[in-house]
């Protein structure tokens, strides 16, 4: 396992990315998600890259970055490369900034979180984000015009056109997504002086050679932005088709709640230090994969022997009490 910029990956290879983030430790969602990532790799002849994704910076915490990997390791997970870490090197990001820049897309923005919700004449009920109008786009501004992209220290939003996005789905199926009302203008740099996530997500994908991306199905309105950002940067960049999506059903506690600390201490690295085998957590995967019955410990390379997609439940998975108390009767 090396480190190494894929920008040259021959469009002819199938490659997927797992790509951890160092602002917290990895829980057994995040494993679910890597192992069915692992396995669909194993069983389609995918390449695994492993990407670090270290731009939150605010949040990141450098030492977990170590442990990340050595977390993904004692699962028994391996990767055929690892990229550099995103903030070594801003330059594609802000050659794909320029670039939105030209076609006019985008334009500095210093609203508050209050002066957002303040232009909303209602609340939008379980949104997770408040949408950004297009009337609050800067006086002057004209969707199409060429802007100088000539201040890293401020806000800059994506001016998105209404209209549906349709994302095509290998395990949650075709769905439409209309950004702009449910959305609106997103974020795609930050004032911190660096990309936001919707843009630095695409850009690596693209010069990475990501073709395949494994994910919770929380993040198919995120497809739809990323979505937007392919289609309008891939002409300028000779960027191939968007990456093939397979959204996963989540992690949830009793309570229907996406899993969490709520829901009591859920992470890998808990159970590891109560002694329990990496084949515990991999077994307790597979069952709610459809792959086995009922719990049993089992191997990575097992699971991966025997993972078939088509078995997986499209239902979100519920992880119980029942669960816990399987994990740590060693």
């Amino acid at each position: 396992m090396g480190t190494a910029d894929h920008s040259n990956t021959s469009q002819d290879a199938l490659v997927t990315r797992l790509a951890p983030s160092p602002t917290g430790a990895l829980h057994l969602g995040n494993a679910r998600t890597f192992l069915v990532n692992a396995a669909l790799a194993a069983r389609l002849g995918w390449r695994v890259l492993l990407r670090i994704e270290d731009l939150d910076t605010p949040r990141v915490k450098p030492e977990t970055i170590a442990s990340t990997r050595d977390t993904l390791a004692w699962l028994g997970l391996s990767w055929d490369d690892e990229t550099p870490l995103q903030s070594e090197d801003l330059d594609p990001y802000r050659a794909a900034m320029h670039a939105l820049a030209k076609k006019g897309l985008i334009y500095p923005c210093a609203r508050t979180r209050r002066d957002i919700e303040s232009a909303q004449s209602a609340p939008n009920e379980g949104d997770h984000e408040t949408p950004f109008p297009p009337e609050l786009r800067p006086q002057g501004f004209v969707r199409g015009e060429p802007v100088p992209f000539d201040d890293e220290q401020t806000n800059w939003r994506l001016a998105v056109r209404p209209g549906e996005v349709a994302i095509e789905d290998r395990l949650a199926g075709p769905s439409t997504h209309d950004v702009a009302r449910t959305v609106g203008d997103f974020l795609v740099w930050t004032k911190r002086a660096q990309p936001a996530y919707q843009l630095a997500v695409v850009v690596d994908d693209a010069r990475q050679g990501i073709n395949r991306i494994v994910r919770g199905d929380d993040l198919l309105p995120s497809a739809a932005r990323q979505r937007l950002l392919w289609d309008t940067l891939a002409p300028v960049f000779g960027w191939d088709e968007f990456p093939e999506q397979w959204h996963l059903s989540l992690v949830r506690g009793v309570d229907g709640r996406r899993l969490a600390k709520r829901h009591g201490d859920t992470r890998i690295d808990h159970y590891r230090s109560l002694g329990v085998p990496p084949e515990r957590i991999v077994g307790l995967i597979a069952f709610w994969s459809g792959t086995i019955p009922e719990r049993a410990p089992m191997s990575v390379q097992a699971f991966c022997d025997a993972f078939d997609p088509g078995t997986m439940p499209r239902n979100d998975v519920v992880f119980t009490e029942a669960d816990d108390r399987w994990l740590i009767s060693t």
